[in-house]
Parts: C-alpha cells; structure tokens; sequence
C-alpha cells in the first residue's frame, strides 16, 4: 500500500498541528558495537511493555541529550487506566514516538524535501534548514508525534539522537537510561541482531500497520489487557 500525499492529507482532514502530543544486557554496561559509518543499516527499536514500569527515565534522558525545550517532546510514555481493584491494581504502558516508517507520508508531503529518510541509517530525520513550516508532515503523520521546535520554527521529532548519542557510537539515550532494560534499539537488517532475536521470540506488534507505513516501532504485547492498535 502507498502513502501518496493526496491520501494522507485527506485522511488527516488537512488539519495542520503545531504541537505534539528488554535488552539482555546487563544495566551500565549497554553500548552500541556498530557505529553510524559502517554500512546500510535499518534501524528500529521494540519497546518490551511487560518490562516498562512507566517511570519515564526515558523521556528525561531524552529531553536532556537532546536539548528538547520544555513544552514539547520527542517521546512520551503513556499510561493506560486502571486494571483491577485496590490493591491490586496494574497499568499498561506505551510508547508514543516516531515510528521511522519504511514508507513515511511525512517524506511523501513535504514540499522542500526537509523531512527525509537518511540511507545509510533508515532513519526518519529533517533539515531544519530546509523546513518552512508549513506543516503538512505534522498533519500526515498519522501517529501525530512531530511538532514545531519552539527556538529552530522547524519541524522536530525522535531521531534515535542521530546527532547526539548514535553519532558518538552510544545507544539512543532513553535504551541507555532505562532501569528494566525495556527498550532494544539495533539493526534490522542484521538477522543475528538482538533487535530481531527479540522480535522472533516474543508476541510483537506495531501501530497503525494498516495504513502501509511499515514502522519500525515494534512492541512486546502486554498480555494483561487488550492490544490497542
């Protein structure tokens, strides 16, 4: 399935937003082996929601490496209602971020070329310089988690810290900053990558795969509730 510009608009209503809405590894010893420079790679994360404990270490480490101003933000953790009764109530928790689509309508609409996937990486990025703002890829967007940086006027969003922390040959900063070892971040084009061992051995799903965007967003079901597409 395609992502022309003509459909996504459409289906976004051409409503223009302008605001955003389990590693094995041992904790502190994470590190990325392969760097940026070698070679093709693709780039995706799961995140293990039967690990995730909602405490939002991710998001923090992500505002600060990142320099995310206050207001806006690359990455949230959502947090479902409550499941059961007093004390033994549970909660389910998402990640809500750029899902670096294989076939991103953001690219398809964007008029200056600024948002674009990177081909070395796979990663969705955009050219601050080269965005005019007109918002057309925050409306596209059907995962809605791009916004308009507050200090640049361009459109930002989660970029895996291509420019900070992936750049430096460390993982993203919030796989570094989780406690529970619930993020895996690595290379999908790798078939012996740990990324793709989890994938293979847990019950996985990703967001909006009907609209054929293919993310590259994966996540481990919770199976205490119900799996919310």
């Amino acid at each position: 399935m395609s992502c022309s510009r003509r459909n996504f608009l459409t289906g976004a209503g051409a409503v223009i937003f302008t605001t955003g809405v389990a590693s094995t590894a041992a904790f502190g010893s994470k590190k990325l082996v392969n760097s940026m420079e070698d070679g093709t790679k693709r780039y995706g994360m799961v995140h293990d929601e039967t690990a995730c404990i909602g405490c939002t270490a991710c998001t923090d480490a992500c505002r600060e490496v990142n320099k995310v101003p206050e207001g806006v933000s690359r990455l949230e953790i959502v947090r479902s209602e409550p499941m059961g009764e007093h004390p033994n109530v549970k909660y389910q928790f998402t990640r809500v971020s750029c899902q670096h689509c294989d076939n991103a309508p953001c690219i398809h609409v964007c008029p200056t070329g600024a948002s674009y996937k990177d081909p070395e990486t796979g990663i969705i990025d955009v050219h601050a310089d080269k965005c005019v703002g007109c918002g057309y890829c925050l409306a596209a967007c059907p995962y809605q988690v791009r916004f308009f940086h507050p200090e640049t006027k361009s459109a930002d969003k989660c970029n895996f810290c291509r420019d900070t922390n992936l750049k430096a040959g460390k993982l993203p900063a919030c796989v570094e900053s989780c406690p529970t070892n619930a993020l895996i971040f690595g290379d999908l084009n790798d078939p012996k990558s740990e990324i793709n061992q989890v994938i293979s051995s847990n019950a996985v799903y990703r967001n909006k795969v009907e609209l054929g965007t293919k993310p590259k967003l994966y996540k481990v079901a919770d199976i205490k509730g119900e799996i919310k597409g």
